[in-house]
């Protein structure tokens, strides 16, 4: 195989072993071993490595396309060095969160990527002293060890309200998520400061039971069918998927959008370029929090040591049809 792959045995070992070759040697020799038929035996690969070379990616919701592209970004960092991505779900409560760090801590991945929507002292206490290297997507407290990657959503929020005010709106009404997550937390702060920096009334907010399009439009029918309720002529949702059902109940109440009501999200997903009215979002890097969270991942795994990690991915507001952008 060494022969073939154009390298010395010792380079052909490292590279089967996911340990210390360059990404391009790794290729070479996966080339060699897949002409020869060659699988190398991973139980005995862990037991002499002490690694079960499997890194553990923990969310709230799989199917949520923001947690897919994490995933996928991931998987392009730790695949090349011989790791395999294990994706647990943790619901949106600390309790199963705190359970999935237990089961994932115990034996079964080297090292996890994790984006809690809730947390608490002892959840952070929990992933601060796990036995395995633990690095947070989203925020954690100042003078933890844990290494963190963020977005600053609040500032998105801020960007997307700007742009509608730009646009001439001015009754404009915040969609939010389950309140107590951090997302909605943070996105709130942003919506609130934005609008009194403008001089704009509050409406108020309309909270989701979730961060799905089911929920989205769910909260939007209910505040439709409310005649009392002064109508927004804008919307403000904290993520693309409340955002698109959102424009589906404005939709059924032959509401145009944006001509009636501007609506926009936030995580600038695929399906926000794809949609019809086409969906203007504020884009938080998802792939490039992914990524970050790897390669921290991988060197402390590695055993590299020293002060906790803080990598900041700055958010960008796309314009679209859907807040009277171009076409």
């Amino acid at each position: 195989m060494a022969n073939l792959a154009g390298a010395s045995l010792a380079s052909t070992s490292r590279a089967l072993n996911g340990n210390g070759a360059s990404p391009e040697m790794i290729e070479k020799v996966q080339a060699a071993a897949k002409r020869l038929g060659y699988y190398p035996d991973a139980a005995g690969r862990s037991l002499r490595m002490g690694r079960t070379f499997q890194v553990g990616f923990a969310v709230a919701d799989i199917g949520n396309p923001v947690y897919v592209d994490m995933m996928k970004a991931i998987h392009e960092v730790v695949g090349p060095q011989g790791y395999h991505v294990v994706v647990a779900t943790t619901g949106n409560d600390v309790t199963s969160t705190a359970d999935v760090i237990r089961a994932l801590s115990s034996g079964v991945v080297d090292g996890l990527v994790i984006s809690p929507l809730r947390s608490n002292e002892a959840l952070a206490q929990q992933m601060e002293h796990a036995p395995i290297p633990v690095v947070v997507i989203g925020r954690v407290a100042e003078g933890t060890t844990l290494d963190s990657v963020w977005a600053d959503s609040a500032a998105g929020i801020g960007m997307a309200v700007d742009q509608l005010v730009g646009a001439g709106r001015r009754r404009l009404l915040f969609l939010n998520g389950p309140l107590g997550t951090t997302p909605a937390s943070r996105r709130l702060q942003g919506f609130d400061a934005a609008v009194a920096r403008h001089g704009l009334p509050l409406l108020g907010m309309l909270v989701a039971d979730d961060f799905t399009v089911e929920a989205g439009t769910r909260a939007v029918d209910s505040l439709l069918d409310d005649g009392a309720a002064e109508r927004p002529d804008a919307i403000v949702a904290a993520n693309d998927l409340l955002a698109i059902g959102c424009i589906q109940a404005l939709r059924r109440r032959h509401l145009s959008v944006p001509r009636d009501v501007a609506v926009t999200g936030m995580d600038d997903t695929e399906i926000a370029a794809v949609f019809s009215p086409s969906l203007t979002s504020v884009a938080l890097g998802s792939r490039e929090r992914g990524k970050a969270a790897a390669e921290l991942l991988l060197r402390r795994i590695g055993g590299e040591q020293g002060p906790a990690q803080r990598v900041h991915v700055a958010p960008r507001l796309v314009v679209r049809e859907s807040s009277g952008g171009p076409a």
